[in-house]
């Protein structure tokens, strides 16, 4: 388990806790992750937590009068995460700035999904963003197969299986050996997007 870096300022902390003290709710918590992590769509969430809500994983930091748990499989991308907040006339702002929620952070003791998100936005969507088209995984089936939805120029283009195939099924089977293959959910009759 990496170190949790993640600063949550006094005036946050106490903001936080005014929070929690209105739910009326016997050891609440606040509980931080990201969602998407590691890709363009990466956005840091921070909720309630109630008793019994926290996940095996998570890394629990004591604050000022309440507790913190941080999603375990969100820690690397909380790396220098600062929650702030700045009281102002209009009742204040709660400020969360995460720098490295957007970025690949990846080893080999990575979540098969995260390793897949890696290779599909570093070296697969570049290529495709030429045509206007972009891959996003959708799950990881039981037997191991990345399902992927293609979108933009790919939908509806008449080379999208070859595509799938030939690039993207062979770039991640050489990345991620244990991948059994790649399916595609994309419907491709629709060919409003298409790129010719």
């Amino acid at each position: 388990m990496s170190d949790l870096n993640v600063t949550i300022t006094e005036s946050a902390q106490a903001y936080l806790k005014e929070l929690l003290d209105k739910q009326e709710c016997e050891g609440i918590a606040i509980r931080m992750f990201v969602s998407s992590p590691g890709t363009p769509n990466a956005e840091t969430c921070i909720a309630y937590c109630r008793p019994g809500e926290e996940e095996e994983d998570d890394v629990v930091m004591e604050m000022n009068g309440f507790r913190a748990y941080f999603e375990g499989r969100s820690v690397p991308y909380l790396d220098e995460a600062r929650v702030d907040y700045s009281p102002d006339k209009m009742g204040g702002q709660l400020t969360i700035r995460a720098p490295n929620s957007r970025m690949p952070k990846i080893t080999d003791d990575s979540p098969i999904e995260d390793r897949i998100n890696y290779v599909l936005y570093n070296e697969i969507n570049p290529g495709l963003a030429a045509h206007g088209g972009q891959v996003s995984l959708v799950e990881v089936t039981e037997d191991k197969f990345a399902v992927l939805r293609f979108g933009g120029g790919c939908q509806g283009c008449g080379m999208v299986d070859m595509t799938l195939r030939e690039g993207v099924e062979k770039t991640l089977k050489e990345k991620i050996p244990e991948l059994a293959g790649v399916k595609d959910i994309t419907d491709h009759s629709d060919k409003s997007q298409a790129y010719y």
